[in-house]
């Protein structure tokens, strides 16, 4: 744990239902996690967002002018509006005010903003979003990268998705030697186009990843991996379809339940499974996704994020930070970069 709260600047303006959802998680997140938060935002707005004003005594308030619309160009729309919240947040982090971004608006302009404003680790050519999945083995999540940043993928790119991602699931989760396998159409080195085989060589090869080969769709979940590289196309339509498949699963759960006084019943029996069960699907009890690669710790959530999934976003920054993820990513570039160097 990191000796002084950790600051979290919240985009308030960015979201399908911004900015009263991403208010009323932030109140949550200040209220029940070790953080500082910083909410970037049109105060008026903010304020105008919460039926109780005292909710926001114990939150920074800092101001911003306009957000990213999702139809804009992320890039000419964030020169156009350099003090759009995203903008300001993303600068608060460069100028050490916060130690985090969290932002459910547009993403390419959240990822954009994140470039331009806090720039890339040395040695990483290309950030990754990384999104965390549950698996069947209780408490053991899967990291899948790239999930939307890169549509088009050289081999290089995704051999640093996998040195990233086993940094992060060593610090942030735990994972002893994490396990790291590539998204496939089949287990046989040889399978797949040319940039998978590639690829497959590539991580054999390395001395700094515990490569244990293919993982075909149906491992994804297993248990039997803690990171899996793909490109981000590939990366983007699991993603959306692990989210739907999460929602329909619940809604059968409850559709299937016995109604009347045998359903009632059975529902208050099995009341403590149902939510464990929900927890373990919904995709809002991960909030977001990481964007790894960048000189900052930048949660991107979905942009029908609601209060809990920003709630989620926030503990998901704070622990990242906490774990000195950036620093360890850097750190583990700058090894690589002096055994290039050395001839190793």
């Amino acid at each position: 744990m990191g000796l002084t709260q950790a600051r979290i600047a919240v985009d308030a303006m960015g979201g399908d239902y911004a900015p009263a959802e991403i208010v009323a998680g932030a109140i949550r997140a200040r209220e029940e996690l070790d953080v500082e938060i910083l909410l970037v935002g049109n105060p008026d707005q903010i304020r105008a967002s919460v039926a109780n004003p005292d909710s926001l005594s114990r939150i920074e308030i800092v101001p911003s002018e306009g957000t990213i619309e999702m139809h804009e160009e992320p890039l000419s729309a964030l020169r156009k509006k350099r003090n759009a919240s995203i903008n300001v947040a993303m600068d608060m982090v460069k100028k050490g005010r916060a130690d985090a971004v969290v932002s459910a608006g547009h993403s390419g302009a959240a990822m954009a903003a994140a470039l331009l404003r806090l720039g890339r680790i040395k040695g990483i050519d290309r950030p990754a979003i990384g999104a965390v999945f549950p698996t069947v083995v209780a408490g053991k999540p899967v990291l899948i990268l790239d999930v939307g940043a890169n549509v088009d993928c050289r081999p290089k790119f995704l051999e640093q998705f996998a040195l990233m991602g086993s940094v992060y699931s060593e610090y942030a989760f735990g994972a002893k030697n994490p396990r790291v396998g590539l998204l496939n159409i089949g287990e046989e080195p040889s399978k797949g186009n040319d940039v998978a085989v590639q690829v497959h060589q590539a991580l054999l090869d390395s001395t700094t990843i515990n490569f244990v080969g293919n993982a075909e769709g149906r491992d994804v979940l297993s248990g039997n991996f803690d990171v899996i590289v793909c490109d981000g196309f590939v990366g983007n339509v699991l993603l959306k379809f692990a989210e739907a498949v999460g929602e329909v699963a619940v809604n059968i759960l409850r559709e299937e339940l016995p109604r009347g006084i045998l359903g009632k019943l059975g529902v208050l029996i099995l009341k403590g499974n149902l939510k464990r069960i929900k927890q373990r699907l919904d995709h809002a009890e991960h909030g977001g996704a990481l964007l790894l690669g960048v000189n900052g710790v930048a949660v991107i959530s979905h942009g029908s994020s609601n209060a809990p999934s920003i709630f989620n976003a926030i503990r998901l920054s704070k622990e990242a930070v906490d774990n000195g993820v950036i620093g360890h990513i850097q750190g583990q570039y700058q090894k690589v970069a002096a055994s290039v160097t050395n001839g190793d």
